[in-house]
């Protein structure tokens, strides 16, 4: 069975009575604000409380407007490539191409416990709580906690 939707464009209103909504109001109801134009979207109305923007601090500087970021995430999985009995370290993570050198100087390097270790690794860098746990498992150790 083959159906066929009719998708409409979006009503036009206040052109012409020969629209479908047009003429007097033009579906926006009598007076007041909203009939006249655009309310803007962060407009709150009268009232004794401070605005949304008004009760946001001041941020100072250069730097403001920057998204915070935070350290570049390895997972354990991802560590199986190394050699066995390596020290994982930033330099040995960029050798191996699992980070990009500039990147993990500038940022770091934090090592969580989603997937599962296969090696003994000594791990060098700060790590979750569970990839602690899973790396001792493996027979690993970490010295960056």
């Amino acid at each position: 069975m083959n159906l066929k939707v009719k998708i409409s464009s979006k009503k036009r209103v206040g052109r012409g009575m020969g629209s479908g909504k047009g003429g007097h109001t033009s579906g926006r109801g009598q007076k007041g604000q909203k009939s006249r134009g655009s309310v803007g979207i962060l407009f709150e109305g009268v009232k004794v409380r401070k605005s949304l923007l008004n009760r946001l601090p001041f941020q100072r500087g250069k730097g403001k407007n920057k998204a915070k970021s935070g350290p570049i995430i390895v997972n354990l999985e991802v560590l199986n490539i190394l050699r066995d009995g390596s020290r994982v370290t930033v330099e040995s993570l960029a050798k191996a191409g699992v980070v990009k050198a500039s990147d993990a100087s500038t940022y770091g390097v934090k090592v969580l416990g989603d997937g599962n270790l296969k090696k003994k690794l000594t791990i060098a860098l700060p790590t979750s709580k569970s990839a602690a746990k899973k790396i001792e498992k493996a027979g690993g150790t970490v010295t960056n906690k």
